[in-house]
């Protein structure tokens, strides 16, 4: 594969200071839709109550917050802000727009990922790195389940009977869910791992490891994993079918002390697909620093 792509958090301080040059040239892709509607033709009807509808024609997704705290009682949330520095976001008001400084001092971190969350939050602090590094931001992958994050641009979901497929509007990343029920003897660590999935219960529950480490974080407080992630999402929509909601599992023994639980929705909304680029105008022209956008070593073509 000679290209990465993918998206922004636009919450994020990245996004605050670059937007008038990251705002991507937005124009319909007739083929692109063509080619995402051909695909669900070959879907086979969902049982009414066993398969939740999470795709059809301009049915798209869109992001209504952030990961939020499980139920009482399910065990550790997310990783969050760290108290010394309260966050303030573009959401929040009048006031200056704070960077996402992570709570490295959480217990449930292991040694070296507490140090190395310490780390990257003092080359902000410090005034070495502008800005903190936002996977979505600077046109990488977001990872699983840090991808579920992307705020403004719908996600759409092609199902058929043998996979399921995410599809970011930002770059058209596409992750792929295998609906089989086990995972490959052998997999090689890639952006978005492999990802097996089934419905249960009117749910798609989806079941990923072989998650690559390298500029790959858990959430946009650049929490890092190590190779031995494991992440269970289960999908549901809502009764009145406007929201869809995951209930996210992240288990890692070398880089977490527990299971970290999560809580994830977004809106329904009627969207077609449209083609948005990442790199396009996609400058630094603030801070001089931030880390490069991935760029092809090969054409594609």
């Amino acid at each position: 594969m000679s290209k990465v792509a993918p998206t922004e958090h636009f919450i994020s301080i990245a996004f605050n200071r670059a937007a008038l040059a990251m705002m991507p040239r937005i124009t319909a892709v007739a083929c692109g839709i063509l080619a995402v509607t051909s695909l669900q033709a070959l879907a086979e009807p969902p049982a009414a109550g066993a398969i939740p509808a999470l795709a059809g024609q301009g049915l798209g997704w869109i992001s209504a917050g952030g990961f939020l705290d499980p139920p009482p009682g399910t065990g550790h949330g997310p990783i969050r802000q760290h108290p010394a520095y309260p966050f303030h976001g573009n959401l929040d008001g009048p006031g200056q727009v704070t960077p996402t400084i992570g709570n490295f001092e959480d217990p449930v971190l292991k040694p070296w990922a507490a140090a190395q969350m310490q780390a990257s939050n003092e080359e902000v602090l410090s005034g070495k790195r502008g800005l903190p590094f936002s996977a979505q931001g600077r046109c990488y992958p977001g990872g699983v389940p840090g991808q579920l994050l992307y705020p403004i641009e719908p996600m759409y979901f092609i199902q058929t009977p043998k996979e399921v497929w995410m599809i970011w509007q930002r770059d058209h990343m596409v992750r792929r869910i295998y609906l089989t029920d086990q995972h490959s003897e052998t997999v090689k660590p890639s952006w978005f791992g492999e990802s097996i999935g089934r419905y249960e219960n009117g749910e798609l529950v989806v079941d990923t490891i072989g998650l690559s480490t390298h500029l790959s974080f858990i959430d946009n407080y650049r929490t890092p994993h190590s190779e031995k992630e494991h992440v269970v999402e289960r999908y549901k929509i809502s009764g009145d079918g406007n929201m869809l909601e995951a209930s996210v599992t992240v288990e890692d023994p070398d880089a977490f002390n527990a299971p970290l639980h999560m809580i994830k929705r977004w809106r329904r909304a009627a969207n077609p697909n449209l083609e948005t680029v990442c790199a396009e105008n996609n400058g630094d022209h603030f801070s001089k620093n931030l880390f490069p956008i991935p760029e092809a070593k090969t054409p594609d073509f």
